[in-house]
Order: C-alpha cells, then sequence, then structure tokens
C-alpha cells in the first residue's frame, strides 16, 4: 500500500509540474507579445556617442566595417544579459579577429513590425545613419508573423498555422520595400536580414504550426534576398531549434546573451 500511494503522489507531482512548465511558457509567450502591443522605443546608441546565404564582403575603403542596425527587439538586443546584442557582439568578434569595425547607430525598437521600420526609412536621421553605414543589420518579421499570437491572451488556445500565416503576404510585401528602399539610400552598403527562428518549439501547441510558418516566412525572404546583389540572410532557425534552454533570454522569446553570441558568431563566418 505505502508503495501505491508512493506512486499516486510521484505521478501527482510529474503532472503538476508538467501544467506549471507550460503555463511559464505560455505566459513567455504572452509577454512577448506584449512588446508588439506596447512597443517601447529604442535608446540611440553608437560608437560614436559612447567612444567618439551570399557572403557579405563590402567594406569601406579602408577595410572597416561601419555597422547600422535597425529593426524590431532582437534588433535592440532585448534579452541579453549585458544589453549587447548581436550588432555589438558582432563588433566586438570583428575587432578581436582583428578588424577594424563601428557600430553606427542601433535603431532598433521592441515591438516593431514591417510598416513601421518601412515608414521610418523616410526620417532624415535614419537616412543619415544608413548613408555612413556600409554594413546594414536589418532584423524585422517576428512582430508580424506571431501578431496572431494576441488571440493566446484571450482564449488561451494556441495559434494555428493559417493565423500565424494570415499577415505573410502583406509583411513580405512590405519586408521587400523595407530592404529595396535600404539599398536605394546606402546603394553601396550591403544589407544582412536577420532570418528568424521559432522561440516556442518545445511547446507541443506551437511547435508545428510555428515552425511551418517561420520557414514559410525564411522562404520567402530568402526569395527576396536572392533577387538582389547586395543582400544576404543570415539563418537562425538552426541555431535556435534544438537549444531554446541554452540560448532563450528568460522571457522565452528572445534570445539571452548566449544565444546573441551565437547570432553574432553566424554573421561574422558570413562577411569575413
Amino acid at each position: 500500500m505505502k508503495s501505491s500511494k508512493s506512486s499516486v503522489r510521484i505521478w501527482r507531482i510529474t503532472g503538476i509540474t508538467s501544467i506549471v512548465a507550460t503555463i511559464v511558457l505560455i505566459g513567455g509567450f504572452i509577454y512577448a507579445i506584449s512588446d508588439v502591443l506596447n512597443p517601447v522605443g529604442s535608446t540611440y546608441t553608437s560608437d560614436a556617442t559612447a567612444s567618439g546565404a551570399k557572403p557579405a564582403t563590402t567594406v569601406a575603403t579602408d577595410g572597416s566595417f561601419q555597422i547600422a542596425v535597425l529593426g524590431d527587439s532582437l534588433a535592440k538586443g532585448t534579452g541579453d544579459d549585458d544589453g549587447s546584442g548581436f550588432a555589438r557582439r558582432t563588433v566586438d568578434l570583428l575587432q578581436k579577429n582583428g578588424k577594424e569595425a563601428k557600430l553606427i547607430a542601433n535603431l532598433g525598437i521592441n515591438g516593431q513590425k514591417t510598416a513601421s521600420v518601412l515608414s521610418s526609412l523616410e526620417e532624415p536621421g535614419v537616412q543619415h545613419v544608413l548613408k555612413q553605414s556600409n554594413m546594414i543589420f536589418v532584423s524585422i518579421g517576428a512582430n508580424d508573423l506571431f501578431n496572431a499570437g494576441e488571440a493566446l491572451g484571450n482564449t488561451q488556445q494556441a495559434p494555428s498555422k493559417q493565423q500565424l500565416l494570415a499577415n505573410l503576404p502583406k509583411a513580405s510585401k512590405t519586408l521587400q520595400q523595407i530592404l529595396e528602399r535600404i539599398a536605394q539610400i546606402n546603394p553601396d552598403a550591403h544589407i544582412l536580414y536577420l532570418g528568424l527562428y521559432n522561440p516556442f518549439s518545445d511547446l507541443p501547441e506551437i511547435r508545428v504550426p510555428g515552425n511551418e510558418a517561420v520557414t514559410a516566412w525564411n522562404t520567402t525572404a530568402l526569395n527576396i534576398i536572392n533577387s538582389q546583389s547586395n543582400m544576404s540572410l543570415i539563418p537562425t532557425f538552426d541555431l535556435f531549434q534544438q537549444n531554446l534552454n541554452k540560448y532563450l533570454s528568460s522571457d522565452h522569446f528572445h534570445p539571452n546573451g548566449t544565444g546573441y553570441e551565437q547570432i553574432a558568431e553566424r554573421v561574422v563566418q558570413s562577411i569575413e
């Protein structure tokens, strides 16, 4: 009888633990969606103010990298332990490898979608930053794709593949406009677009639809980029797919410091 009661107790504990884990993951999803609903502007970050797929090979005539980054919370570096993000970490890695590299400005903003990035490209300040750069990192699309997750906060049900893909046609067209407009503003710069990953691939309710939606988005983005001569896609899906516990921050959406370092290493491999 004691053994039977002990087994029942163990199964109860296991069941409760599983429920709590699921609630935590769903909570992370809802928290991440709040970035979309309540975007927070980025603090202007640059070396100038602080201290004075296809290989990306465009550098200045003196061999230096002048880097700008724009887009969403991943561009900004949200979730990083020390706030560096992949852009600052990329600059640091290049410098460690003996390259001259400078982060001109980080224009990432939490919660940004493709439409707001496109409109920002007409701002004189943004255009000035882009014209000062010879390498431009772009991270955008996750908030467009996972926007359907707003429904999760209301119904406690995971979004379907159809819901996740609902914004794909319009958002991907806007992405194309973004990349083409950046190329018009600075035709000499090389543009690196950061591919998406599925931060919920360990959550059964979202794993399959999330993977399919992210794959569809990345494929569309790659087709856009392959039609241009000065653009590259930096894949991240494979980096995170089997390493969510290692590379995601506590919000279960953004990378942590280790995750951003992995992205930075992938970027450096592409541009060196």
